[in-house]
C-alpha cells in the first residue's frame, strides 16, 4: 500500500475538519503558509493568500455550530511524482456546494495544500429564493 495516499487522507481529514469547525489552527497544518486560494464563480475574481484568507474563516459561524449535516469526500486523489498531487474534493458550507480541486506538495515532512481553485453551487432550494444575479465567491 502505497503510503502517500494515507498521508493525503490524513491531511483531508484536517482539512474537512477545519471547514466543519471554521478551525484555522487545523487548516494551517494542511495549508503551506504561501498557499493560494482562488474562485471565480459568479464572474467575481477571488485570490487570496493564507494571511488575508485566514481572518475570514475565523469570523465566520461554523457549520459545526449550525449543526450542517456534514457532506465533505474525497472524490480523487492523483501523484504527479514523489512530492506533488491533486485533490478533488467536495463539501457543504451553509447554502454552498463546493468543487474543490487541491494541489498539494510535500515539504518539511507533510503534505500541504498549495493551491486551492475552487468552484459553488447553490443548493436548489436556495437557488430559487436567491436574488437575481449570479452570486460572489465566498468569503
Amino acid at each position: 500500500m502505497d503510503h502517500r495516499y494515507d498521508e493525503i487522507v490524513h491531511a483531508m481529514q484536517l482539512y474537512f475538519d477545519g471547514l466543519y469547525h471554521s478551525d484555522t489552527t487545523r487548516l494551517a497544518k494542511v495549508f503551506h503558509d504561501q498557499a493560494r486560494y482562488v474562485c471565480a464563480t459568479g464572474g467575481e475574481f477571488t485570490h487570496f493568500g493564507m494571511a488575508d484568507y485566514w481572518p475570514i474563516v475565523d469570523r465566520r459561524p461554523s457549520p459545526a455550530s449550525r449543526n450542517e449535516r456534514r457532506s465533505d469526500r474525497i472524490v480523487s486523489i492523483e501523484f504527479a511524482g514523489p512530492v506533488t498531487a491533486f485533490v478533488r474534493a467536495e463539501c457543504a458550507i451553509g447554502p454552498k456546494l463546493f468543487t474543490d480541486l487541491l494541489t498539494f506538495i510535500h515539504r518539511d515532512g507533510r503534505w500541504q495544500i498549495i493551491a486551492k481553485v475552487f468552484h459553488f453551487d447553490l443548493r436548489p432550494q436556495v437557488e430559487a429564493d436567491a436574488p437575481r444575479g449570479d452570486p460572489p465567491c465566498p468569503m
